[in-house]
């Protein structure tokens, strides 16, 4: 296996992990059922804030904390909603890359996890 390099290695991780999230029981509805994610439309977003996150490209101009807010007030998140798809990112990158940005990936989608619960509930007690 290799490192994180490219915008396809990207696209990569991606693909394979909304592969998972999709089929899974506790966070596959909240993608499927009630945001109707669809993979040409969502794929190419994720795929620009994963460059900007481990390449610093200038790739991404959407705001991720507000996007999941907007999805807390349609699906409300709990922890094990998060604890499940950091759990199902590690399992992916884990299954196709190792390296020094993989690891820093994984550390950042953890960091994002907590970051992204604390603001629901700063926006949802305000």
């Amino acid at each position: 296996m290799r490192d994180l390099q490219t915008r396809a290695d990207i696209a990569v991780l991606v693909e394979k992990f909304y592969e998972k999230v999709f089929l899974d029981d506790t966070i596959g509805q909240i993608f499927t059922d009630f945001m109707k994610v669809s993979p040409e439309s969502h794929f190419p977003i994720m795929i620009n804030f994963w460059e900007t996150v481990l390449f610093a490209k200038n790739a991404y101009h959407g705001n991720v904390i507000m996007k999941h807010v907007n999805v807390h007030k349609i699906f409300p998140l709990k922890p094990n909603h998060f604890e499940t798809w950091i759990k199902l990112f590690f399992e992916t990158i884990d299954e196709n890359f190792e390296g020094e940005i993989t690891e820093i990936a994984k550390k950042s989608v953890k960091s994002m996890a907590m970051v992204l619960q604390i603001k629901i509930k700063f926006y949802q007690d305000n």
